[in-house]
């Protein structure tokens, strides 16, 4: 009787022992779980809903065009942005009302914790106002992605970009991850036009990539208003521009073009007499 007691009470110890054994791997497997999700880098953009982000950074560029830097929630989130796809901010413009409009970071996935906007404030623009108005602390409501560009590492052997003014974010975007990656050998042929001297955005990254990567980048500008010394494009990018500085019409090339709508229609005017296909053309 007494062994059989005694037999009892040590498979109630045994299984008491194994169940908190079971406890013990469940709680530690709970905690690695938990501690890997920290530390696993966190998508920040949702395509429904908008999300709001700290301005922690403002910098004036230009008498109208100011470079604003936005925190994410922790130093190694990333935006969630694929290459030259675009977000979505809301404001409040002059009159208080929503207004929406759809931008393109100079920042890409690979700068954690943060990203950045160039934008160029236009008098009567109504998001503008909202950029204008922002001050470090805002915050700004964002959602994305948008876009229906989709880039793969030698997708083509060469781009051609056309640009003008703001539009020169989604083609700074593309070219800085084409030239920050050694693997991508995709050239890179840019002509961008704008108004003034002054209007030129991001012109000493363009000109470090031109500098940085002569083999793989080249850039040519174009100016309707020109100071006296200018040596590049002057007046509206012509066909004759696209033909002395884009690749060649190709099945495996494409141009990217960017910028105001008359500028857009022009392109294509041009792109379908120089023989550039609708598949060798992207607008975004």
């Amino acid at each position: 009787m007494e062994s059989l007691q005694i037999q009892s009470h040590r498979k109630e110890m045994i299984g008491i022992a194994v169940a908190l054994v079971a406890v013990g791997v469940g709680t530690a497997f709970y905690f690695y779980l938990s501690k890997k999700s920290k530390s696993k880098p966190k998508c920040c953009l949702d395509p429904e809903n908008f999300e709001e982000f700290k301005l922690v950074t403002r910098t004036q560029l230009s008498h109208n065009v100011a470079k604003f830097k936005f925190a994410l929630p922790t130093p190694d989130s990333f935006l969630g942005l694929p290459i030259g796809q675009h977000i979505s901010c809301r404001g409040k413009d002059a009159n208080g009302e929503d207004v929406m409009k759809a931008y393109t970071p100079t920042t890409l996935d690979s700068d954690v914790g943060h990203f950045e906007l160039v934008i160029k404030m236009y008098p009567q623009g109504r998001m503008s106002h909202h950029f204008r108005e922002m001050s470090e602390g805002d915050y700004l409501a964002v959602k994305g992605p948008k876009g229906r560009f989709k880039y793969q590492p030698g997708h083509v052997r060469a781009f051609g970009m056309l640009a003008g003014g703001t539009g020169i974010t989604p083609m700074f975007q593309v070219a800085r991850a084409i030239l920050e990656n050694p693997s991508d050998l995709t050239k890179i042929h840019l002509i961008y036009a704008n108004v003034t001297h002054e209007d030129i955005l991001l012109k000493e990254e363009l000109d470090s990539f031109a500098h940085n990567f002569p083999d793989q980048f080249s850039i040519f500008y174009v100016l309707n208003e020109p100071p006296e010394d200018w040596t590049e494009g002057i007046g509206f990018i012509t066909a004759k521009m696209i033909q002395d500085h884009c690749p060649a019409p190709a099945s495996d090339i494409q141009i990217l073009r960017c910028g105001p709508p008359p500028m857009n229609k022009a392109m294509a005017a041009h792109l379908e007499t120089l023989g550039y296909t609708s598949e060798m053309q992207f607008q975004f």
